[in-house]
Parts: C-alpha cells; sequence; structure tokens
C-alpha cells in the first residue's frame, strides 16, 4: 500500500516555508531594482567627491610650491626621490606639481600666484621663465592618454623606486610594509605615472593580506580601490591596472554582503579577461582566473539563488575552467605558484582522478613557501596540502 513521505501537516509546513523563501526573494528583488536606480546617483557623488578631493589637494600642493627660498630647489630635506632627484636651480618640471595633477584652471591659479609675488618684490624673468615651462609641460599631456613626460634625472629616480619597491613587495611582511610607505612618501612626485600607481595599489593589497584587523583590511582594500581607479581612467589599456583592480575588488568584497560578492564576482571576471587580452603571457591573469572558476564551480546551494534572483545570466564556471587555468599557469611558469599547484590538486580530486592530485599534492610540496601567488597566505596552502594528505591516508 502507498504510504506518503510526508505526513498532510508536513507538508503544509513545507509549502508554507517555500511560500516565505518565495516572499523574500521578491522582496530582495524589489530591493535590487531600488539599488539599481540609485546607483548611478551614486556614481555621479562618488566622481564629484573624488574631482573635489584631487583639486583639494592640487591647491594643497601650489601652496607648497615655493616652501624654501628659489636658490635652495635642491632640498634634500626629504625623503620622496622627487626631491632628492633634482638639483641646480628652480625646477622648471614644477608645472605638473608635486603630484603630477594638472587642471584646465591651473594656469590662471598659477598667474594669480605670480602676480602677488610681483606686488611683494619677486624676480620677474624668474616667474616667467617658470610660467613658459608650465605651458609647455601642460602642452605635454594634453592627450588622455599621454603619459607624464619626466626629466631625465625624475625618469632615473622613477626607475630606481620601482625596482625597489618590487623586491620589496616579493620580501618577508616587514619589508612590504617598507615598500608601502616608500610609495606614499613618493607619491606626490610620482602620482601621474602608470607604472607608479598600480604598484601603489598592490602595495595596498599587500597591506590589506598582511593585516590582521578586519577594520584596516577593508580601508586598506577601499584606498588601494580608488588608486587603481584613477589609473584606470587614464590607462584603461595597462594589464595591470585591470589585474590589479581585479584583486582589491575581490578582497574588498570580503568584508560585504553576499549579494555584493556575486556582483563583485561579475567585475572581477571582467578585468582579469582584460588583462589577459591585454597580456597574454603573464601566469599570473591566469592563476587568479582559475582561482574564480573554482569558487564559482563550488558555490553552495544559498549563493546560487541569490545570483539567480539578482541576475538575469548568473555567473558559471566548471571544475574544468579551473583546471585548464592552472594548467597554463604551469605551461607559462612552472612552479609559480605553491596555491596553484595544490589547486590543481584539488581540480583532480573533485573530478575524481586521484592518482593526479596525489602527483600535484606532492609538487606543491617541493616548491618553496614564498612563491609567487596573491591573495593566498603560504599558511592556507600548507594547511590545505595537510587536509588533503590525512584524506589520503584515511
Amino acid at each position: 500500500m502507498y504510504a506518503p513521505l510526508l505526513t498532510h501537516d508536513e507538508q503544509v509546513d513545507v509549502l508554507e516555508r517555500l511560500d516565505f523563501v518565495l516572499r523574500n526573494i521578491s522582496e530582495l528583488r524589489k530591493e535590487v531594482e531600488e539599488l539599481r536606480s540609485s546607483l548611478q546617483h551614486l556614481a555621479a557623488e562618488i566622481i564629484a567627491e573624488v574631482r573635489s578631493h584631487l583639486e583639494e589637494t592640487q591647491k594643497v600642493t601650489r601652496r607648497r610650491r615655493f616652501p624654501f627660498p628659489r636658490e635652495r630647489s635642491d632640498s634634500t630635506g626629504s625623503s620622496s626621490i622627487y626631491f632628492t632627484a633634482s638639483s641646480g636651480t628652480a625646477n622648471t618640471d614644477d608645472g605638473e606639481s608635486e603630484g603630477g595633477y594638472t587642471t584646465a584652471n591651473a594656469e590662471s591659479d598659477y598667474d594669480r600666484e605670480s602676480e602677488r609675488e610681483s606686488e611683494e618684490g619677486e624676480d620677474e624673468v624668474s616667474c616667467e621663465t617658470v610660467r613658459t615651462a608650465r605651458r609647455d609641460s601642460l602642452d605635454l599631456v594634453n592627450e588622455d592618454e599621454a603619459p607624464l613626460i619626466l626629466d631625465s634625472s625624475l625618469e632615473e629616480g622613477l626607475g630606481q623606486l620601482l625596482q625597489q619597491a618590487d623586491r620589496l613587495h616579493n620580501g618577508d611582511e616587514q619589508e612590504k610594509r617598507e615598500g608601502f610607505q616608500l610609495l606614499l612618501n613618493n607619491k606626490l612626485a610620482y602620482a601621474d605615472q602608470k607604472d607608479f600607481l598600480w604598484r601603489l595599489a598592490r602595495a595596498h593589497s599587500d597591506m590589506c593580506e598582511i593585516t590582521e584587523d578586519a577594520d584596516e583590511k577593508r580601508s586598506y582594500a577601499s584606498d588601494g580601490k580608488e588608486e587603481i581607479e584613477i589609473a584606470l581612467q587614464k590607462w584603461d589599456q595597462s594589464a595591470e591596472c585591470h589585474q590589479w583592480y581585479a584583486i582589491l575588488c575581490g578582497q574588498l568584497s570580503e568584508h560585504e554582503s553576499i549579494q555584493k560578492r556575486i556582483q563583485t564576482g561579475y567585475v572581477f571576471k571582467e578585468h582579469i579577461d582584460k588583462a589577459i587580452e591585454l597580456k597574454p603571457e603573464d601566469p599570473q591573469s591566469y592563476y587568479l582566473l582559475g582561482r574564480w572558476c573554482y569558487q564559482v564551480s563550488h558555490l553552495g546551494w544559498l549563493e546560487k539563488k541569490t545570483a539567480s534572483a539578482l541576475f538575469e545570466a548568473p555567473p558559471t564556471a566548471t571544475v574544468q575552467d579551473a583546471l585548464q587555468n592552472f594548467l597554463r599557469v604551469e605551461e607559462l611558469s612552472p612552479g609559480f605558484s605553491k596555491a596553484g599547484r595544490v589547486y590543481i590538486a584539488k581540480c583532480y580530486r573533485d573530478l575524481g582522478n586521484n592518482s593526479a592530485a596525489v602527483l600535484w599534492m606532492n609538487l606543491a610540496s617541493e616548491l618553496p613557501a614564498n612563491t609567487k601567488e596573491v591573495a593566498v597566505s603560504d599558511a592556507e596552502s600548507e594547511r590545505e596540502l595537510e587536509e588533503m594528505r590525512s584524506v589520503w591516508e584515511e
């Protein structure tokens, strides 16, 4: 005789729970629509706030232009390479300001300063020399994509600074902190240089990783994201800018709601794809894409339902997609990442190929702790290896 799996009361209870879930999803859809309608206004406010901040920074920079008599333009008291790299008389590259900012009204502001200096007895010939150099520098950066032209001494200083920043980035936690402070100290000098800005954003990412306090992590990720957004506005064809924008978006989303994390997933994927398009031989981009595919392939039931409710086309990826990207990393740079090899082992395990999983576990164990992966700690990679070993030993 047929017997129902659930009693009548239990069936009613299940239906009520399903109805409750559907009502919540409906309410969630309404909230999302309201959020979408306010995004445009919010974006305009953010842009206005950033523009106001940059203009205020420029004003402060102009007020500090000649803090000492002109004959001492080779000030050695500052830790910034911008000051120590120059020597001699008046700095004729002052037109871009220490921060490298130029605006449409900068010339008129400078003229007003020059007029006041003339009234106070300043040398008019010297003012005219600096004013002429300023016009020349403005002409150099008139195009949106044109980089700021540095003189030979500043360019040499920038090259040395970037080499030192790269070395510190690849070091231990203390060296990462030193690298972060080094770039902050030189921000006014090189803030209009692409290779400087994405490294500054990278340093914020480093600080986010090594800091334990949740509020500080969020602050570093948010500040770094703002820095790289400025860079992307000027250099949207830079693979590094897209790559670090994606990384910082991911780090910031770790401190936000599940809806925001899912939304950020789309942004992350978009910018990593762009980074690969611009620089197809960079193993780090494939590593990041592999992590994204693996995480999407393991989304839980709630995350999948939320994504379906929020977006017409929720993110999709398989373990096989993730595996192909991690193998591409090894093809481009064997031993690039300890965590990458751990992920390859996990992919093979999930696909049921245990012999390949054990092989890649052993290959991961051969790598030193300090490899080049981002957003994954050495301790996390070691912990996952130990967990996989314990499962096989059982």
